[in-house]
């Protein structure tokens, strides 16, 4: 199971971190790289190395070496149990347990909804996790499926990179600061000030979310884009059918909008192993997982016994008059590519989040003007469907089509700033099915015909991209001219950056898309690419891929071109088919 994790090393990624041999690659992430490493013992460890451009922020240090003393007073009851750190080393690192087990994203993404014992040992093993977490003051503030890791034994909550201490929340967090996943966060999290005091019922919120994804298969709030599911996190009970019992009832009470109503960590584990309700359920789920009963058991011991209160009936929602779903101020499903694991996400200055003007881009930003907005289009039970509206600073929210507008866009539907091409010789084409299909027989590259227009140098472009045969990469190119160009290469798993001239493509980074491969005939993933003075940066579906330096003095300015390519090991013999569908360009500013 490990080596199906893992990835081989790159030339440019560190052997040793401090006292730790490394092995492979396990993932990346907004924050760093995490290798499977080797202690001077032999022991197999998770090690986190912080990326470079935080490494050098001053403040990130200072909040990195306050979050580090903290996480490493939390007992390792479910959660993977931090080792070491060095805050001041040159490449700032973390290292923890390794964990050899698949997320219950993973799991229930590929096998469906759990039965009801691994169901109840995963409720039960997350409570058990936040019961050690909340009692060592730390709100993990980003407990989702891809966080929870059903290792041998027991569930394991892991990843407290965002975690923050509760009587400092807001001393390291500058008010343009807000991290989360959409589907999981608590409504109180989407306030007016991101500096805010957060309390523990964020993350019991947080898992109503996962129990209920674990159950059913889909997020209680599920919809089409981050502000509809913030909406319905807003405004709408959660969709819980699928689950049943008291389990029903824990994850409803946990949902609730009022914090206060929601049970605590420690109240929700002592009605998931001892209230009689359970009995049946939670010794089904501890009969063979005695790691399981052990931590729970020393959790609850560890923080004092409860006398276990009883849940009351859900507190009703205010009536809101007028509300259809279509009453929600968003961009259209077909823009946004959007995934329930999405970041929201507000930038901290140095950490290479560009903008589009004065407008947040990717990462996705909820701002509390949305959430007014929302409530007075249903006070007046108004229509409105619109593109992400401006935020200016005297508070008013406008749809401001001028300033939205990008200079290039094209929904790729028929023949317009795209032209189909057929070129024999090469036994390749571009046309039009619905979309711009990009087809070739044979290993290699092949461009369509694109605009002529003149385009920013500092761009930012988005398009959605279909993979349609194995091994086909949907290729974009940025900064294009005289056959020279930055090319970033879609492929199933992974993205590819590199620079193209004349004949030789050289890829700069290799960016592996361990959690979430794109699947062959999948709907679009959207791909927004970012290139600003001497920085690249990619995202999928809101979240980072990755980011390089873009600092080729041959190519500081051009065009974007869409085309395809191949995966690096594809046969000769193809076929090789993408498709793109509805981009846009906007100028950027850092």
């Amino acid at each position: 199971m490990a080596e199906e994790r893992t990835t081989s090393l790159r030339p440019r990624d560190p052997r040793r971190l401090g006292p730790y041999e490394l092995l492979a690659r396990l993932g990346e992430g907004g924050m760093g790289t995490v290798y499977l490493g080797r202690s001077a013992g032999g022991t197999l460890v998770a090690v986190k190395m912080i990326r470079a451009d935080l490494a050098h922020d001053d403040e990130f240090r200072r909040r990195f070496r306050s979050e580090v003393e903290r996480v490493r007073q939390v007992p390792p009851f479910c959660t993977a149990e931090v080792l070491d750190a060095d805050p001041d080393h040159e490449q700032p690192y973390l290292v923890v347990e390794y964990v050899d087990g698949p997320s219950l994203a993973e799991v229930v993404e590929e096998r469906g909804p759990l039965t009801s014992a691994n169901l109840h040992s995963v409720a039960i093993g997350v409570a058990t996790a936040l019961t050690a977490i909340h009692g060592a003051g730390i709100i993990h503030r980003d407990l989702k499926p891809r966080n929870v890791l059903l290792a041998p034994g027991s569930p394991k909550v892991i990843d407290f990179g965002i975690a923050r201490a509760l009587e400092s929340t807001a001393a390291h967090t500058r008010t343009d600061q807000m991290v989360g996943t959409v589907a999981y966060m608590a409504p109180e999290r989407f306030g007016d000030d991101p500096a805010a005091v957060l309390t523990t019922a964020a993350d019991v919120f947080a898992w109503g979310g996962v129990v209920a994804f674990a159950g059913t298969g889909r997020t209680p709030f599920s919809a089409g884009s981050p502000p509809a599911t913030a909406a319905r996190i807003l405004t709408r009970p959660p969709d819980l059918s699928g689950l049943s019992g008291q389990l029903h009832d824990l994850v409803a009470h946990s949902l609730e909008k009022d914090p206060a109503n929601r049970p605590t960590a420690r109240e929700l584990l002592d009605l998931l192993v001892t209230s009689p309700q359970q009995a049946a359920p939670a010794a089904a789920a501890l009969a063979h997982q005695p790691g399981l009963a052990v931590a729970a058991h020393e959790a609850q011991a560890a923080t004092g016994y409860h006398s276990g209160r009883q849940l009351t009936a859900i507190a009703p929602l205010p009536e809101v008059v007028g509300y259809t779903e279509d009453s929600i101020v968003t961009q259209p499903v077909s823009e946004v590519g959007y995934s329930e694991d999405t970041i929201i996400t507000q930038p901290v200055s140095g950490t290479g989040i560009f903008t589009r003007d004065r407008h947040p881009r990717r990462p996705w930003v909820l701002p509390f003007a949305i959430v007014l907005l929302i409530f007075a289009v249903l006070a007046t039970g108004g229509m409105a469907v619109a593109f992400w509206p401006s935020v200016h600073s005297s508070g008013g929210v406008t749809e401001g089509p001028d300033e939205q507008a990008p200079v290039l866009a094209d929904p790729l539907t028929k023949k317009r700033l795209w032209q189909a091409s057929d070129d024999a010789e090469e036994k390749a084409s571009c046309s039009f099915r619905g979309s711009l299909v990009v087809h070739r027989e044979t290993k290699g590259v092949f461009r369509c015909r694109g605009p002529a227009d003149a385009e920013p140098d500092n761009l930012q472009a988005e398009v959605g991209v279909q993979l349609l045969t194995p091994n086909s990469c949907a290729a974009i190119w940025v900064r294009f001219r005289v056959n020279q160009g930055y090319q970033v290469r879609v492929c199933e798993r992974n993205v590819y950056v590199g620079t193209h001239k004349g004949a030789d493509i050289e890829v700069l980074r290799t960016f592996p898309l361990d959690d979430s491969p794109i699947g062959v005939g999948a709907p679009p993933t959207r791909i927004t690419i970012t290139v600003a003075d001497d920085i690249l940066q990619v995202l999928r579906d809101g979240e980072l891929v990755g980011e390089v330096e873009a600092d080729d003095q041959d190519m500081r300015t051009g065009r974007v071109a869409l085309g395809i390519y191949n995966e690096q090991y594809a046969p000769v013999q193809g076929p090789y088919e993408v498709a793109f569908s509805d981009i846009k360009i906007w100028p950027v500013k850092r």
